[in-house]
């Protein structure tokens, strides 16, 4: 009997194999540039199922890989020849309004999340995709329109439920394996399968928010003002700065569609009374060609790009953290963004200081509490054809401007490149990060991510 027969004598769910119909459409991920032919993909219905296929691979040596929303950029839920184990059939969400806390399982995509807490006029601060899973986002780190407000999504985490690289499924928090409880927040998929995660809430249910764009020629003069401003601004106040071509589509005008321009992202989350008067500033230094920020739920803000940006296209990511923006790097994104080579692709700085820094560099496996900005350039078609533009301006615009970086990047914006960025991701939390992986996987059975190497 060969592997794959044994692994469906006990594995009682939903299993695809090469030969089935419905392979290919299986191993599709987020990211069309990713391409990889798993050996098996199994829909875990709930913990013993996870358990079973963990013992498996680990019983035959055999390469794992965990799936939850598909949407890394590396495309490290799947991999050649891997056991997948994919947990989008783990849905469950239980909202605690007395304790103002939030269990999630490990298949939750964000906006399912946002709908669930939305509901009490809460939410868990996280990404800026609603098709984003909850498990990826979080262990690696959680950024989004929330960080300045809330803190990423790690430093709202109370609770993690894991299955270990032995079967074992153990609780993670800060009074039970307090170690591995570190390791999770920001330490990616490396130290075992989450099955479930405990947020506490944060009181916000409507917004003042969505994109101010300038002309291109702006770039210069707006970049400059926004990291001075953002960076001073209440802590309510987050906006990201972008580079893009306006989509060719409603609501979006006609005389800026597929125009070059410069925008920020804006998100307000505090007293909506107040809300106008904020806004007066920003909108009196320069009148913005396009306005649409207002107020609007948070499920609304955390979903509204998701429909231009569906899955399948193919993604070429390159990131960095960024603490200053001196005038060369800022004269460096005037120039790619006049070359911006499709219309999806962009380039995003998002904010991670306010609450999101008050927190210790040692405090999480996260590093870059000092950072102001994990920036990602992202190179995106949705022809194959265009591959290699699109891989060669990323690659391109980062290399330039990676030497006014602080070094590592957030590892949710990583490709696959080598052990030598991993570390500089974590710094000096990455010995530590090395000493709890070789407790909880000893073997290195989590190694589909950007991987910890053991210690010893």
């Amino acid at each position: 009997m060969n592997n794959m027969e044994t692994l469906k004598n006990i594995f009682p769910g939903k299993l695809i194999l090469p030969d089935d119909t419905g392979y290919d459409e299986a191993r599709k991920v987020y990211n069309g540039m990713i391409d990889k032919h798993p050996a098996a993909i199994a829909y875990c219905k709930d913990v013993d199922d996870v358990i079973a296929c963990v013992n498996f691979a680990r019983e035959n040596n055999m390469l794992l890989a965990i799936r939850s929303g598909g949407h890394n950029a590396a495309g490290l839920g799947i991999a050649d020849d891997a056991l997948v184990i994919d947990l989008s059939l783990m849905k469950e969400i239980k909202v605690d309004k007395n304790s103002k806390t939030v269990k999630v399982q490990g298949g939750c995509l964000l906006k399912e999340l946002d709908a669930a807490t939305h509901e009490i006029g809460m939410t868990v601060p996280s990404g800026i995709f609603g098709t984003t899973g909850v498990a990826g986002l979080t262990l690696g780190g959680g950024v989004g329109n929330l960080s300045r407000t809330f803190g990423l999504s790690i430093d709202n985490l109370l609770e993690a439920e894991v299955v270990l690289a032995s079967g074992k499924l153990v609780k993670a928090s800060a009074q039970e394996n307090p170690d591995l409880f570190w390791a999770l927040r920001g330490g990616g998929g490396n130290f075992g399968v989450v099955v479930s995660f405990t947020f506490k809430l944060c009181p916000v249910h409507t917004v003042y928010a969505g994109p101010m764009l300038w002309e291109l020629e702006d770039t210069e003069e707006m970049m400059t003002w926004h990291h001075e401003f953002i960076n001073k601004a209440p802590n309510e106040l987050s906006g990201y700065f972008a580079l893009l071509t306006v989509p060719p589509v409603a609501p979006f005008p006609e005389h800026l569609h597929l125009k070059k321009m410069c925008g920020v992202v804006w998100c307000y989350a505090g007293d909506m009374e107040k809300a106008e008067e904020i806004f007066k500033p920003i909108r009196a230094k320069k009148a913005p060609s396009l306005d649409f920020v207002g107020p609007m739920p948070v499920p609304v803000l955390q979903t509204l790009f998701d429909a231009l940006y569906p899955p399948g296209l193919l993604w070429y990511w390159k990131a960095d953290y960024v603490k200053d923006l001196s005038p060369e790097a800022i004269k460096l994104h005037v120039e790619y963004g006049k070359q911006l080579p499709t219309p999806f692709s962009t380039m995003h700085m998002y904010n991670i200081n306010g609450v999101a820094s008050a927190i210790g560099d040692n405090e999480t496996a996260w590093n870059y509490r000092d950072a102001n900005y994990a920036m990602v350039i992202v190179g995106i078609t949705n022809d194959a054809g265009e591959k290699e533009k699109v891989i060669n301006w990323a690659k391109n615009y980062w290399s330039d401007l990676h030497p006014y970086s602080m070094g590592g990047a957030y590892v949710n914006f990583m490709m696959e490149e080598g052990m030598d960025r991993v570390k500089a991701s974590y710094g000096d939390n990455y010995k530590k990060l090395a000493q709890i992986k070789a407790k909880y996987d000893p073997g290195n059975l989590f190694r589909v991510n950007q991987n910890i190497i053991p210690a010893g």
